[in-house]
């Protein structure tokens, strides 16, 4: 345990913002898991609504350094070609 002053309040700043940034990295996380879901039940509309949601906290997150830009950017990506997976229309092929 810290014993000067200035150490103890770096504690508690340290403590304070693990705690924020594992917030949102949790809801980045819940997001991603819940479009994965709603993939599988090909559930188009809803789909959509949480990609914009997740691309929007992944930003945020980035934004403010929780997780670095290129991982961010990987996420996005990934999201994408999932969502757009689960939107595609069967084709008929004759």
């Amino acid at each position: 345990m810290p014993i000067i002053k200035s150490a103890k309040k770096a504690l508690r700043q340290n403590i304070a913002r693990r705690a924020r940034n594992a917030k949102v990295k949790n809801k980045v996380r819940a997001l991603i898991k819940n479009l994965t879901k709603l993939v599988a039940a090909k559930n188009a509309e809803e789909i959509k609504k949480t990609l914009i949601l997740a691309v929007k906290a992944i930003d945020k997150a980035a934004k403010n350094h929780i997780i670095p830009k290129n991982t961010a950017s990987r996420k996005k990506s990934f999201l994408a070609k999932l969502a757009n997976s689960g939107l595609e229309q069967p084709t008929k092929k004759d």
